[in-house]
């Protein structure tokens, strides 16, 4: 079977020529970035805020010392800036939290960039690979002069679309899992913005206890 597979994608290269081997090398790399990234999302905890999102209500609800205990127990990679700025009251300025947050999340899109890449230039090679396969095939055609095989005709086109067919197969699925990376980074920015927001901006009927106060009362409960 590893063999019958072997000689399949040997004739595909040997049709498809330098053209559709570059757009499979791009093809592992595309796969490997996003087995990386998914792995990376998953140690993360990306989409698991159940404890911090229960922490930021408990904090809505006055209790910082039980918010520090949910945030010691979160797996959401955004519970260590939370909790520091729960304990630590005079290094959290907003803006500090805030940048810590952003970091974290631009770790996380991490390799956007190359699969956006692939999935731009993988149909322009496909399609560069077809025009090459069509100027072959023309020039045979005028070599061939009036003694001309349509059938030869036929089979070189073919091949020359052959290309474009590998460019869009390494294109859309590539774009489409990254679309999907990119929607689960925007839900996690827009988490990580109503956490602070929470932390900073208390609820009205709190707005009297500022996070300094509220921060002395976590590690006094603690």
């Amino acid at each position: 079977m590893w063999t019958a597979l072997q000689d399949r994608l040997a004739g595909i290269l040997d049709l498809g020529g330098p053209v559709v081997a570059l757009l499979m090398a791009l093809s592992v790399l595309s796969l490997a970035v996003i087995l990386y990234k998914l792995w990376q999302f998953g140690a993360a905890g990306v989409g698991r805020h159940r404890g911090l999102r229960r922490a930021l209500e408990e904090i809505d609800r006055a209790q910082p010392g039980r918010a520090s205990a949910t945030l010691r127990g979160s797996r959401s990679h955004l519970a260590p800036v939370l909790l520091r700025a729960l304990e630590a009251p005079e290094e959290a300025a907003k803006e500090r939290i805030e940048a810590e947050a952003a970091a974290r999340l631009d770790r996380l899109e991490t390799g956007f960039r190359i699969l956006d890449s692939i999935a731009q230039i993988a149909p322009l090679l496909g399609l560069f690979g077809t025009v090459l396969g069509m100027i072959d095939a023309f020039q045979a055609l005028q070599d061939a002069g009036a003694s001309v095989d349509p059938s030869t005709l036929a089979g070189g086109i073919w091949v020359a679309l052959l290309t474009t067919a590998a460019g869009l197969a390494v294109s859309m699925p590539t774009t489409l899992l990254l679309t999907f990376l990119e929607s689960r980074v925007a839900r996690e920015r827009a988490l990580a913005e109503i956490a602070v927001e929470t932390l900073f901006a208390p609820l009205p009927e709190r707005a009297s206890a500022p996070l300094g106060s509220r921060a002395g009362a976590a590690a006094h409960a603690g």
